[in-house]
């Protein structure tokens, strides 16, 4: 069988290699006639995949290293019965300990207490109920709105509407999916009238899918209020970014936030096990023969807030990725879009607290908060 991979899916090669001749090509380059003769192909987010590029193809089965899938025409697959599967929650833990990571970053930065935040949680899925697990797990308040699983009584949360996040919360991040229809729609959920509500010195995070704020009201915003505090991790229009808007964050990466080797390899292991269950194969591939062993941190610091920042810039540096992402700002248009892709590709390898012994913590409480974060103790 032949197999059409993003070069990007870490593994493919030797993962797939039980089903097939494997190539791989630049997700975002993926033309028809690279799909001759294909029965499988495997893509990432930045692929679209619909009538224009399975038209006329062999294609049996479509799996996403994703955890979403506004990427792809879902009923074009079905009406031509393709196959397809997805990786929810591949990176979702991921994406959970970067919002937390960058959350005391800037407080560091900035000098406020992220302990006397009230949060707001947008999402309650696989990312956000990650997040909300973590901000209870460091004692930090928080409130939960999502419509669709409120309304479904999916869960015991107490949920509350948007306009309450919005006008009680000074820390807002945000996990949901892309949608344009439906009862629950997310394109621009975040518009002009909305972001005009947002609480004084309000901290707003995007971590989801770019549309989900509308960039250009977002930076028309900021031009008035420089009480607000943003980090964008997803942009609308991506790769392009809008350098002013570049300019006006206060934290800024390149989509990577679910970019843990863990959560690329688990992302791979998904859709492997999708693919051999779908063409009755058996997958002769593990990603843990490929983590390394696990590492050992010793913190220094006596204070409870330093204890937190040594602790997570230890884990990963993230400021490194903010200042790699301001170096668009300088590049052309197009330039900078190939930039942006480049960034992803050669993201430096960041682990999950999984991988990490955190070393001589007496203190029973920090302990207990270090365990509930899913480091280990040594």
């Amino acid at each position: 069988m032949k197999i059409v991979a993003d070069e990007n899916i870490p593994f493919a090669r030797e993962a797939f290699a039980s089903l097939g001749e494997v190539s791989t090509l630049p997700g975002r380059d993926l033309r028809a006639g690279d799909l001759r003769d294909c029965e499988l192909l495997l893509v990432r987010s930045i692929t679209r995949v619909d009538d224009k590029l399975l038209s006329g193809s062999d294609i049996k089965f479509v799996a996403s290293a994703t955890i979403g899938t506004d990427h792809v025409d879902l009923d074009y697959l079905q009406q031509h019965g393709i196959g397809f599967a997805n990786a929810p929650g591949c990176n979702a833990e991921s994406a959970a300990e970067y919002v937390i990571s960058v959350l005391f970053h800037l407080a560091r930065q900035q000098g406020f207490d992220p302990f006397s935040l009230t949060a707001g949680i947008v999402g309650n899925g696989n990312v956000g109920s990650r997040v909300r697990k973590k901000l209870e797990t460091l004692g930090i308040r928080h409130l939960v709105n999502d419509p669709p699983r409120q309304d479904a009584a999916l869960d015991s949360v107490n949920y509350v509407s948007l306009q309450t996040l919005l006008h009680e919360c000074d820390f807002i991040t945000l996990h949901v999916p892309l949608t344009r229809d439906g009862d629950y729609p997310t394109w621009h959920l975040l518009n002009a009238d909305n972001l005009a509500e947002l609480a004084d010195d309000c901290i707003l995070f995007n971590a989801a899918r770019g549309p989900v704020i509308d960039n250009t009201a977002l930076s028309q915003l900021l031009t008035q209020r420089d009480d607000l505090c943003v980090f964008l991790d997803t942009w609308e229009g991506e790769p392009g970014v809008d350098p002013v808007l570049l300019k006006q964050v206060d934290f800024a990466s390149p989509h990577i936030a679910g970019y843990s080797v863990e959560g690329k390899l688990r992302g791979t292991q998904m859709i492997l096990e999708a693919a051999s269950q779908y063409f009755h194969s058996t997958p002769q591939w593990n990603m843990l023969e490929h983590l390394p062993p696990r590492e050992t941190l010793t913190l220094n610091s006596q204070g409870d807030i330093a204890l937190w920042f040594e602790l997570f810039n230890q884990h990963y540096p993230v400021e490194q990725d903010h200042q790699r992402m301001l170096q668009l700002a300088g590049l052309s248009s197009e330039a900078a879009r190939r930039d942006f892709d480049l960034q992803r590709k050669t993201y430096p390898a960041r682990f999950e607290f999984t991988h990490f012994e955190i070393a001589d913590i007496a203190n029973t409480d920090i302990a207990a908060r270090l365990s509930g974060l899913l480091f280990s103790l040594k």
